[in-house]
This record gives structure tokens, sequence and C-alpha cells, in this order.
């Protein structure tokens, strides 16, 4: 799945998604063809990293509030993909209800970020993401440092953005991203070593709600 995989990919297609969502306002049903062929893939990835093999019903439920609701929307093509990541994360969450899954211990409460640094660890990670192999060990991961993980990386959404889907605060959300791109790096088998000193001073509580 490795299509939409790194925020600078999917900022580049920001304009022409801000403008096939504009057209698709006005009725062009080819145009809002081009805004799902930007965002789905991106979007799918995030879903399967909440609810796994379910990631493609839930979808689907998504763009048919998506459609519905499309009118409604105010923004740009980054606006829009932050606009999609929330409904489909209502989405997933409801999945989730219906399914008695409970979320792990942290579930959805702290979230998603602004890395700093380290960029060589960050980069090796985010270029093992595209296999299905690293979206398992995603979600294996605490519920909020997975969700910041996706968000950045799958969806390719800035801090503020990613932290307005979650509806959190931009540095808990940072600080979840960091962290669980750490322990994703270990787990890919990328070594401490490749972290420039790296040191990890954020809140020990991180994973309790606030």
């Amino acid at each position: 799945m490795g299509q939409g995989g790194e925020p600078r990919r999917a900022q580049a297609y920001d304009g022409e998604l801000g403008a096939a969502v504009a057209r698709a306002q006005d009725g062009d049903e080819a145009a809002f063809a081009v805004a799902y062929r930007l965002v789905q893939p991106g979007l799918l990835g995030y879903l399967r990293g909440l609810v796994g093999d379910d990631a493609e019903d839930v979808a689907s439920d998504a763009w048919l509030e998506i459609a519905r609701d499309l009118g409604r929307f105010r923004g740009d093509g980054a606006g829009f993909r932050g606009w999609t990541a929330t409904i489909a994360r209502h989405r997933a969450l409801d999945h989730l209800r219906r399914q008695r899954v409970r979320p792990r211990p942290s579930a959805l409460e702290q979230d998603v970020l602004e890395l700093p640094g380290p960029h060589t660890t960050h980069d090796q990670a985010m270029e093992s993401l595209s296999t299905e192999h690293a979206l398992s060990l995603v979600r294996e991961l605490p519920r909020d440092q997975a969700e910041a993980v996706l968000l950045r990386v799958v969806v390719g959404l800035d801090g503020p953005a990613a932290a307005r889907v979650l509806g959190k605060r931009p540095g808990a959300v940072r600080t979840a991203a960091y962290r669980g791109l750490k322990r994703l790096a270990r787990r890919l088998g990328v070594e401490d070593s490749a972290s420039g000193g790296v040191t990890d001073d954020g809140p020990r509580t991180l994973g309790e709600s606030k």
C-alpha cells in the first residue's frame, strides 16, 4: 500500500486536490473521482491501522458520508484531507464499538504530532511503513502513538491538522508521534545509533488520558 506514505508526497498533491474538490462541489462527478483517487490510499492505510481487515468496509461508509456532506466542506486540499480523516476516524470508532473491540488503555486520548527529528531514524521508519508488515506493527503500538504515526505518515497531515483530527493539543500529539516512531524504528531494526542523540524528554504520563 505505500502510496501517500509521506507527508511531502501527499502535500504535493494538495493544489490538485483542492481544485478537484471545488469542482466536485459544483457537481462535477469526474472531479470527485479525482479527489477520491488522491485521498483514498492514505485514508485506507490509516483505517487499516485502526481496524485491520475491515478497513475497506469502513472506508466505504466514510466515503458515503463524505459525498453526502461535501457541500458543507470549506477549505483547501490539505483541509480536505484532514476533514476526510476525521470522518473516517469517527466511522472506525463506531465500527470498533459495534465489534465490542475495546481500545488499548490509552485509547484515542492523547495524540499526534510534529516530529522533532531524528531525520535518519524517521526516514528509515517511514520507508518501511509502506509494507503491510509495518502496518501490523503500528497496530501494536499504544493507540495514541499509532494514530499519531498513521495520521502524520500515511494520511500525510501536518502536526496541527493531525491534532485537530484527534481533538487534542499539538504538544501531546507531537510527543505521541515521536515515541511511536522511536518504538517503531526499534521494531523495524533501525538502531538507536541512527537517532542522532535525540533525547526522550516528553511527559512520562503520555499513555494516560488527560
